[in-house]
């Protein structure tokens, strides 16, 4: 299940989050964790502190929330991306990470206290048992999935479960006048980690991928495989906004670019042990041109793919300077079922340069920088950015390259927008116009029945009718945007969640990619090879 919620952030926090990791491999220690804290004094001295709160102190206490609010304050010490993931988190971000759950496969809302469809899943077991678009799933196992104050995540509790076992729904479907029955075997969903692939010309192919996780490697090579069969000779890998994951996952991509024994990158340990990372034979696309997009959201894995190619020689990074992440992370259990990810070493990309910004004036300020980009200028101008001399490396081509803060793209596209537009884009891309669109939809179907997916995006125009109600809609939540300026935006915005829900994510990136800056510049680009 894709459990869509609404919430609004503010712009600086949503872009802190959008920082991620690069994990390592799994742990292999043949201590139990418990061994771990069982000798040194001061870990004794921390759990006697935990036991004389817990049976001496005056008041009752959650000890629990104390140990948490320990971790995270001895991990907030080390660096910024060394994390504890509390236990209530943990199924969700593994999840997330090995790129599939066990459940029906739905995407939904709570809408009015009831469980409505937004659409079935690809892949998941909904889409073929008959499951539509505006279903309301009432009961699941004799247990009911609606009423006032039922939360989200109970209802996906109800929903998942082991695979093979089935699950007995009763479904309200608008024009039958009785429940429908459905049986449902679980099965494995794959939460996607390619949003989109597509062709922009003749000969240029585009995937978007938005994290590395275990299943991205095979998503990747399937959206390759097709855009080859339909002519592509040269290819847009847009990592722009994507904060990372598995750190074998991007080798597994970068390899497909380079040729065999090219480095892509190495990582070192606090003992100074180095282990590197080559190319092997497999390289499917190799002999062709591949742009890279980043931006300063694009982190670690994303970063490792970029670095990997500019370092080589291979293919042209576009963009603007990447966030800036060289540690690499390996996630430990720890005994409750919650866990840590720690930095256990930095990488470096072939040439022996380490992109990671420093963190010495703390975490806050690490976060921070995002604004600083846009108050020195770096944003609109590639000439803003600040470089060392002393981190100046060259590339077998003699291409100077610089370490200590990102990858500066070979080809710079400056950000137009003020911090206002950007947070504009944040509030239409955000689940507020998801959710106007859902009740958009949910009042009428019918008006859109006759299309599919290439029609839609070829024809449809936005009426002027659905961004005034748009507007009002944003109005009774106190926002505001200005229709003079952002009327082309929100007119792109509203029909790409509408693409989105009739047809999928890939005709969602198909719109909101039209007129993009980095794309026209790289179709530009592409006529030259």
């Amino acid at each position: 299940m894709k459990n869509h919620k609404t919430y609004l952030w503010p712009l600086i926090l949503a872009t802190a989050l959008a920082v991620g990791v690069v994990i390592g491999g799994k742990l292999r220690f043949s201590n139990t964790p418990e061994d771990f804290f069982t000798t040194d004094s001061n870990k004794a001295k921390l759990n006697r502190l935990i036991d004389y709160i817990e049976y001496e102190y005056v008041d009752q206490v959650n000890t629990d929330s104390i140990v948490d609010l320990t971790v995270n304050n001895i991990l907030e010490r080390l660096d910024p991306h060394s994390v504890y993931i509390p236990k209530e988190q943990a199924q969700q971000v593994a999840e997330n990470m090995q790129g599939d759950f066990v459940g029906i496969g739905i995407s939904f809302y709570m809408y009015k206290d009831s469980l409505s469809v937004i659409r079935p899943l690809e892949g998941g077991p909904s889409m073929p048992a008959g499951i539509l678009p505006g279903d309301r799933i009432l009961m699941a196992d004799g247990d009911t999935l609606y009423g006032k104050g039922m939360e989200s995540e109970a209802v996906v509790k109800k929903l998942k479960g082991l695979p093979n076992t089935s699950i007995n729904l009763k479904v309200h479907r608008k024009g039958s006048p009785n429940l429908l029955d459905f049986t449902i075997n679980r099965s494995k969903v794959p939460i996607k980690s390619v949003d989109g692939y597509y062709m922009l010309t003749q000969d240029l192919g585009y995937i978007k991928i938005n994290r590395f996780a275990e299943s991205t490697y095979k998503e990747f090579m399937n959206a390759l495989n097709a855009l080859k069969n339909k002519g592509m000779s040269q290819l847009v890998l847009d990592l722009r906004d994507n904060p990372g994951g598995y750190l074998n996952i991007a080798e597994q991509i970068a390899d497909e670019f380079l040729a065999d024994k090219k480095l892509i990158l190495y990582t070192k340990n606090k003992k100074g042990s180095i282990e590197k990372t080559f190319a092997t034979k497999k390289g499917a696309f190799e002999n062709n041109h591949v742009y890279v997009l980043i931006n300063e959201k694009s982190a670690s894995a994303s970063e490792i793919i970029a670095g990997a190619l500019q370092d080589n020689d291979q293919g042209t990074i576009v963009g603007r300077r990447s966030f800036g992440k060289g540690l690499v992370q390996r996630e430990m259990p720890l005994p409750d079922g919650s866990a840590v990810r720690l930095t256990i070493s930095r990488y470096y990309t072939p040439t022996g340069r380490s992109i990671q910004r420093s963190y010495e004036n703390g975490t806050k300020n690490y976060y921070e920088d995002y604004l600083k980009r846009f108050e020195s200028g770096e944003l609109q101008s590639i000439d803003s950015i600040k470089v060392a001399d002393s981190l100046k490396f060259k590339t077998p081509k003699g291409k100077i390259v610089y370490g200590g803060g990102g990858i500066i793209p070979d080809v710079f596209i400056p950000l137009t927008a003020s911090i206002e537009d950007e947070t504009v884009t944040y509030i239409l891309r955000s689940g507020l116009a998801s959710f106007f669109i859902f009740e958009h939809l949910d009042s009428d179907r019918n008006q859109y029945q006759d299309y599919d997916e290439d029609h839609f995006i070829t024809t449809y125009e936005v009426p002027e009718s659905l961004i005034q109600n748009f507007n009002q809609y944003l109005a009774q939540r106190r926002l505001k945007i200005d229709l003079n300026i952002y009327h082309s935006e929100i007119a792109k915005y509203l029909k790409a969640n509408i693409a989105e829900q009739l047809f999928g994510e890939n005709a969602y990136e198909r719109i909101v990619n039209k007129d993009d800056n980095a794309l026209s510049k790289v179709i530009m680009l592409s006529t030259s090879h």
